[in-house]
């Protein structure tokens, strides 16, 4: 008799728990100067795997940008703190991959400015609110 009962309250259990949907971790983006691309690419891509959110609530600069690669846009928010900067890196196939997993319209946007360069191209509020929502 108790092991009927703690099957039915574990089958109970894992029917409720089936049925509510899974809340997704959001990761806060600031202060995040860069690194090197693979490292960034490769933190990402974890992240993208397990269904994050990214709320970006102040600088993301140089390699954190990879995460345009890896998140879906409507999964990232921006808050009027949020910025990106955008820049050659130091290695050819680093700023490819970079390059690679902006969309048309962030590519469009950094070519409007000039391209990448060495020098940053800072993309802030109210460019931001053009690609990605408010938090």
């Amino acid at each position: 008799m108790r092991r009927i009962a703690i099957s039915t309250i574990a089958a109970v259990a894992w029917a409720t728990s089936a049925s509510v949907p899974a809340r997704a971790e959001t990761i806060d983006v600031y202060d995040d100067h860069g690194g090197h691309v693979r490292q960034y690419d490769a933190r990402w891509a974890a992240a993208a795997a397990r269904g994050v959110d990214v709320r970006i609530v102040g600088p993301c600069q140089s390699a954190c940008t990879v995460l345009l690669a890896h998140i879906p846009y409507d999964r990232i928010c921006v808050t009027p703190q949020a910025s990106f900067g955008f820049h050659l890196a130091e290695h050819p196939r680093a700023t490819a991959m970079l390059w690679a997993g902006y969309s048309d319209g962030i590519r469009e946007w950094i070519n409007a400015r000039g391209g990448l360069t060495p020098d940053f191209k800072w993309m802030g509020a109210p460019d931001t609110y053009r690609f990605f929502h408010k938090c």
